[in-house]
């Protein structure tokens, strides 16, 4: 379904012009509302068609990529668009803006999609007042998923991605319009250099080409049945998720993309691409004491959207797993950043 998909060292590219990252960062404590963490570097990614000996028979069906995750790992997702673009994310085909069941169609009531390059990342479900729930992995089975809190099962996990463009005449009218405010092509529409980059920080290991490195004899019978991951709800942050304001039918109905991505445990993403995982990343406590930056970002011309229903009761990992981490010890004031708000192809499969 749709057009080409492709990576790029760390990066997905999707039609047009829409890029995605998937960013390590630290995992917020699940109580009080924080601000934005680090960005520790790219997850890398690999595409499940160059392992069809080793990738389980459900990944191969789905096609995708994959990446590697700890337990309890968060992320957050990195957004570019060359274009205007209408982009869903689905956690295990729940949507993170909306609750609902994952559709092929956008939505306005209650809004199903964000909007690049409007919306610069995600960091977690919308949980509404300018606020969302940071994504955080955990295996499927306990429930603890997003997708088992609101479908009330765990068939899918991973993230799903599928991008709409504009119609042709929308489309014109946005081009004219760029022309004529003559915008530098230095800058992303609406967001400063410093906030298109992310939260901050350089990526902690080099991407490499898909299927890069020595590839040992397939894996055990063991590794293909590896528990899957999925995305569960961790502490709140301060970022909002901006309504459209654009019509609906200044959209197309059909959409140009799609790729779904496998979140493989260490021990998985080792037995079927050859590589090592990244390690765990740094705690909060180490990275605090180092006096490292967290962010802070705030667009008075937002239109923030509000909570999503199904999504409001969704609980934290925590609940479900226990709380592992040391107490929490906040950011000091100097170590937050403000930040303006300044004018290879993958195969898709049955998800």
């Amino acid at each position: 379904m749709g057009g080409e998909v492709r990576i790029s060292g760390a990066a997905l590219e999707l039609p047009g012009g829409v890029t995605v990252r998937f960013m390590r960062t630290l995992r917020l404590p699940e109580q009080g509302t924080h601000p934005l963490p680090p960005g520790l570097g790219a997850f890398p990614l690999r595409r499940v068609s160059d392992f069809a000996d080793r990738a389980p028979e459900q990944w191969r069906t789905r096609g995708g990529v994959l990446l590697p995750v700890h337990q309890r790992e968060a992320m957050w997702l990195s957004f570019s668009s060359a274009a205007p673009a209408a982009l869903q994310v689905g956690v295990g085909k729940v949507c993170a803006v909306s609750g609902r069941p994952w559709s092929d169609r956008l939505s306005r009531d209650p809004q199903n999609y964000v909007v690049l390059p409007r919306q610069p990342w995600l960091d977690g479900i919308n949980s509404g007042a300018g606020t969302i729930r940071q994504f955080v992995a955990v295996p499927l089975g306990l429930g603890a998923t997003v997708e088992g809190q609101v479908s009330g099962a765990e068939v899918w996990g991973g993230v799903q991605l599928q991008v709409f463009g504009l119609r042709d005449e929308p489309l014109a009218r946005w081009r004219a319009e760029q022309s004529r405010r003559a915008v530098s092509t230095s800058g992303l529409w609406g967001v400063s250099a410093s906030a298109a980059a992310g939260h901050g920080g350089a990526p902690a290991f080099p991407p490499s080409a898909p299927g890069a490195g020595p590839v040992p004899p397939p894996a055990p019978t063991a590794a293909r049945s590896a528990p899957a991951m999925g995305l569960g709800a961790g502490g709140r942050m301060h970022q909002e998720v901006y309504g459209d304001d654009r019509p609906l039918d200044d959209w197309r109905t059909e959409p140009s993309g799609r790729v779904f991505a496998h979140l493989a445990t260490a021990p998985q993403w080792r037995a079927i691409t050859g590589e090592p995982a990244p390690p765990s990343p740094v705690d909060r406590a180490a990275y605090n004491a180092a006096g490292l930056p967290w962010f802070d970002y705030y667009d008075a011309e937002g239109d923030d959207l509000p909570a999503a229903g199904p999504l409001a009761g969704v609980e934290p990992v925590g609940d479900w797993l226990g709380d592992d981490e040391q107490p929490w010890v906040p950011p000091a004031p100097t170590q937050i950043t403000h930040l303006g708000d300044d004018s290879g192809r993958v195969t898709d499969g049955e998800w």
